[in-house]
């Protein structure tokens, strides 16, 4: 069992490890969403043998008085951290349980700007997709929409409709799958990630397989092309589009093939699809473990999948959701190893 620390003081956790804090980092604001995140980002700190540092943030709010002496009014801090602070130690009590080292800190600050700057020191933040307002104002809600596009670090955003499957241990999987009505498509134990042959996709494909290899998952990798887009629209014939996917598809396995002999014991497979990159990967969300996608794309095959695609599947997934933000990898040296890069003359 590992150590449980609150530390309620804001000086001293900027005097303090809390302040620049390691490994997970999960924001937390008593909603049934921050719950779900606070549980899936325990079991990751126990599968990736991190500590745990769970947050909250808030602001006090000023008021404008209406008079002809008008000035300021603000609310007592005291009243709203104490709030804060039972927040926090109700979600050290609920990950007693795990085999983690785990502290909490209340911050006062906008929620995003806290969390943002913990991203500098952070290996993963993990939220809820939407909190419940009051006191921590919009920990979990909007935070949920702008921080993944600029942490510095991969974020998960936790949906709630996950609470069932966190809730369930292996024993219980394997029950609800031999009573599941025929024909129900049960969860998988697999991490999609969408492509689209950017760079920015190959660290998110990256970054999607050492997740599978700590779930013993396999990895999907998935490429969807839309019926028209800025690039495509000019394509007259549906024989072009074949041409198209033809040679998408040679792209792709050099891909995997570069994939696979940097993870040669993982279980990979892939699939290049006719549609909307949003509408097929939050499909795909509906019965996998995690989806995976970067911030943004840069061009790759056609430009079709990643940027506004993060969003829409952050918004309506029905699985985690992993968004890997760009860095450098040693890795993507030797991709040109394995077949055509996108865009290659």
């Amino acid at each position: 069992m590992g150590a449980h620390e609150l530390h309620p003081d804001p000086e001293q956790d900027r005097a303090g490890n809390s302040a620049s804090p390691v490994g997970i980092v999960v924001g937390v604001d008593g909603s049934d969403h921050g719950q779900c995140a606070l549980v899936w980002a325990a079991r990751e700190a126990e599968r990736r043998r991190r500590p745990l540092h769970i947050v909250t943030a808030y602001s006090v709010p000023i008021f404008a008085a209406s008079g002809l002496d008008g000035g300021y009014a603000t609310v007592d801090d005291s009243v709203i951290r104490e709030g804060a602070e039972a927040i926090v130690k109700q979600a050290l009590e609920k990950v007693s349980g795990y085999n983690i080292e785990v502290d909490g800190s209340v911050e006062n600050g906008d929620a995003s700007g806290v969390l943002l700057e913990m991203s500098e020191t952070a290996d993963l933040l993990v939220f809820g997709t939407r909190g419940r307002g009051g006191f921590v104002g919009r920990l979990l809600g909007s935070v949920s929409s702008a921080l993944p596009a600029h942490a510095k670090c991969p974020t998960v955003t936790v949906p709630l409709v996950c609470s069932d499957r966190l809730g369930e241990t292996t024993e219980d999987k394997r029950i609800r799958a031999e009573q599941a009505k025929p024909g129900h498509k049960q969860v998988e134990n697999v991490v999609v990630v969408g492509v689209d042959g950017s760079e920015q996709a190959r660290i998110a494909v990256l970054e999607a397989a050492d997740q599978a290899e700590r779930l013993g998952a396999t990895l999907r990798v998935i490429c969807a092309v839309p019926q028209f887009s800025g690039s495509l629209a000019w394509v007259p014939a549906p024989m072009d589009r074949k041409a198209l996917f033809d040679d998408i598809r040679i792209q792709l396995d050099a891909g995997m093939a570069w994939l696979k002999s940097h993870y040669p014991k993982l279980s990979v497979e892939s699939e290049l699809l006719d549609g909307s990159a949003v509408d097929v990967l939050v499909e795909a969300s509906r019965h996998v473990e995690l989806v995976v996608v970067g911030t943004r794309g840069r061009g790759g095959f056609t430009g079709m999948l990643l940027g506004s695609t993060s969003g829409g599947v952050l918004h309506h997934a029905k699985s985690p959701v992993l968004v890997v933000p760009d860095r450098d990898d040693p890795r993507l040296a030797d991709r040109a190893q394995y077949g055509p890069l996108p865009g290659a003359a």
